[in-house]
């Protein structure tokens, strides 16, 4: 499986931007500064807890009145596993969860779906026919905090213009990492691997670089902005519209900007956003370097055909594609989020109560334990600017086919389970 960094907007506390991503604001709800969102499972753990009281099932009719995109992000998980290399992960017998339960899984809910049934209904056969289970959060009680990505949309230019001087570079040749993304170093001269891989200061200043140049933009923030996002839209000189995604990253620890302005009083947090730091930048361009050079992660680009992709090297799909730590979570799988998102109403954006049905498709370098989980909202600036202000804790539940002859936690009405049950597996 690919590492691709496309996840990770973080912004006000300690996680800020991810190792793809950064930013939010202005935050709709306070958020604890010292609570550790990114606090790794104790040895031996799993991320995720079955829920055996019918109790704290979550209602997801009104999540099952609105499934656009849905059956899209099954089909691109489905393509995912059918590939040999997607069953590495379930290999671990991580949680107990095999790779042909999560494909059972995908394939009894896209046939739900198109089964014509009411929300009440599906809602029914869920709680019947499905394990649920909830992510253990960082806190052993389900806290996750949910945050949101985008791509954003750039003007580029192939070769160098006064205009657009400022490169996304290729994967360097002399980079070496593993199948899963692992960076190990830099081959040397002589074939041997020589580790770490350089910063991102060590990059920027050595010229090492020259001739890997992919694309040119028109501003050293923009080209950061990508780097956070893990991929971009380009719109070229001719009006043409090329894609851009993530292959690779020097290998370090990611280190937040967004949270050194803060610190440093350049933007209050609470209202820090992406845009507050894009017009900081605007009106303090000197001070561009002084802190993008002071994150040492670097990333790298290669051209690619239609829309964006996550680390599964599937399309991503706005509002039904969440980025997770892969780790520890089941790449591919159903997820289901309940928390708040910001949304458009007129003139203004409001935050409010959501439920939905996502597929875990994507990674990102600050999107670490189970803690974490950031929500794809699309493309453009109005996508960056819903993005950049999701800031919310909320749980995170995953769905699994139960297997035949294993009593449900609680008597449910069968509803459409008739036509959307499997043969035993």
């Amino acid at each position: 499986m690919m590492t691709r960094t496309i996840a990770c907007v973080v912004a006000a506390s300690a996680a800020m931007w991810s190792g793809c991503r950064e930013v939010r604001g202005p935050l709709s709800t306070p958020i604890p500064p010292w609570k550790d969102y990114s606090r790794p499972l104790p040895p031996g753990q799993w991320a995720l807890r079955k829920i055996t009281d019918p109790a704290e099932i979550p209602d997801f009719t009104s999540a099952l009145a609105t499934t656009a995109g849905l059956r899209e992000a099954i089909a691109r998980s489905l393509n995912y596993l059918s590939k040999p290399s997607s069953k590495a992960w379930y290999a671990r017998g991580y949680g107990g969860i095999t790779h042909a339960e999560a494909v059972a899984t995908l394939k009894a809910f896209d046939a739900m779906l198109a089964s014509g049934a009411s929300p009440a209904e599906m809602n029914r056969c869920i709680r019947q026919t499905y394990d649920v289970y909830v992510s253990v959060g960082c806190d052993d009680r389900g806290t996750v905090l949910f945050t949101s990505y985008y791509t954003p949309v750039f003007a580029a230019a192939r070769k160098q213009t006064h205009a657009l001087r400022y490169p996304l570079y290729r994967k360097p040749d002399d980079l070496v990492k593993t199948e899963t993304g692992q960076v190990l170093g830099r081959k040397g001269p002589d074939g041997r691997i020589i580790g770490p891989y350089p910063t991102r200061r060590e990059i920027e200043t050595s010229g090492m670089l020259v001739g890997k140049e992919l694309f040119w933009l028109a501003d050293p923030f923009e080209v950061y902005i990508a780097h956070v996002q893990g991929s971009a839209r380009l719109r070229l000189p001719d009006g043409k519209l090329v894609t851009v995604g993530y292959t690779a990253t020097n290998g370090h620890e990611y280190k937040s900007i967004a949270k050194m302005m803060v610190d440093d009083g350049k933007i209050p947090r609470d209202r820090l956003s992406l845009r507050a730091m894009i017009d900081y930048f605007k009106a303090h361009p000197q001070e561009v370097d002084g802190y993008v050079l002071r994150n040492p992660r670097y990333v790298f680009f290669a051209e690619e055909p239609g829309m964006p992709r996550g680390c599964l090297n599937e399309p991503v799909t706005p509002m039904r594609t969440i980025a997770t730590d892969k780790e520890i979570y089941p790449p591919a799988c159903l997820a289901f989020l309940a928390t708040r998102v910001p949304r458009r109403l007129g003139s203004e954006v409001v935050v409010e109560p959501y439920t939905g049905f996502a597929l875990d498709q994507d990674a990102g370098g600050a999107i670490l334990a189970p803690g974490r989980c950031d929500l794809y909202r699309g493309i453009g600036d109005e996508a960056g600017e819903l993005a950049g202000r999701t800031y919310e804790e909320g749980r995170l539940y995953y769905l699994f086919l139960r297997p035949p002859g294993q009593p449900p936690p609680q008597t449910a009405m069968i509803g459409v389970e008739a036509h959307v049950r499997p043969a035993p597996r």
